[in-house]
């Protein structure tokens, strides 16, 4: 009783999706919460990364800690500072970084479809829509799996890569150079585990195999960011052209009926 008064006067967003999705005995630690709680400790850490690696780029502790909190989304954040660090200009770094950041949008169409967030949920999604947290939310089949999985992964990616940015800006150059830790293969082996149960048909695992394929043989032609593009555009002429063989198909099947 005590603490559902104190729910009911404390509604904060955040307070709100803690109570959902951790505090309902029904939703505690499913199997979507999991995987959201094990890719944000793995993708948070590579956070010391990205901090270590502003600061060595000239960007002060508070530089660092405003592109984590606003921009939030690694491959975006890694393109600015790489610009930065190699003489480029402000305007350069913004449109390698934009580039990146395109695919964001595709997801924020898919997660809107899937959560249909309304009111404070929509700015809040939209904040929080990154790589990790629509692959989590696109790996559930029930649809309350998906909102636990989404709100998990992409929350829990946001505090921890936060805290660790500003960790390794702290800490700059005595971390000396982050690969040697590890923390580059982190987030890139939390998210193949997010792909691998999906990989169970040959369809699937031939578009995988095509899509890496194309990117691998664009990342020395093209400028950072355009290579995954140029593999999304593959994957989404490959659904489209699935999806118009299967109407046709229906549309045969009703005719001869």
């Amino acid at each position: 009783m005590e603490y559902t008064r104190f729910v009911s006067a404390v509604k904060t967003p955040v307070f709100v999706l803690w109570d959902e999705m951790f505090l309902n005995q029904k939703s505690r630690f499913t199997p979507a919460v999991r995987m959201g709680l094990s890719i944000s400790v793995a993708t948070g850490l590579y956070g010391i990364s990205f901090g270590a690696l502003a600061v060595a780029a000239g960007l002060n502790v508070w530089q660092a800690m405003a592109l984590s909190a606003l921009m939030f989304t690694g491959g975006s954040q890694f393109a600015f500072i790489g610009v930065i660090a190699g003489g480029g200009a402000g305007s350069a770094a913004l449109g390698a970084a934009s580039l990146l950041g395109v695919r964001n949008a595709v997801y924020g169409m898919q997660m809107n479809r899937i959560l249909q967030p309304s009111g404070w949920r929509k700015w809040l999604a939209a904040q929080v829509t990154i790589d990790e947290s629509a692959a989590t939310a696109s790996g559930q089949r029930d649809p309350a799996e998906q909102q636990r999985g989404f709100w998990t992964a992409g929350i829990g990616v946001f505090v921890l890569w936060n805290a660790f940015t500003l960790l390794g800006a702290m800490l700059g150059d005595a971390l000396g150079d982050p690969r040697k830790w590890g923390l580059d293969g982190a987030a890139v082996a939390a998210f193949l585990g997010l792909l691998w149960p999906r990989l169970q048909q040959r369809e699937p695992v031939a578009l995988a195999m095509l899509c890496g394929v194309v990117t691998a043989l664009a990342v020395p032609l093209l400028p950072p960011g355009l290579p995954i593009l140029v593999a999304a555009v593959v994957g989404a002429a490959w659904g489209w052209w699935r999806s118009a063989r299967l109407a046709q198909k229906a549309v045969k099947e009703v005719v001869a009926a």
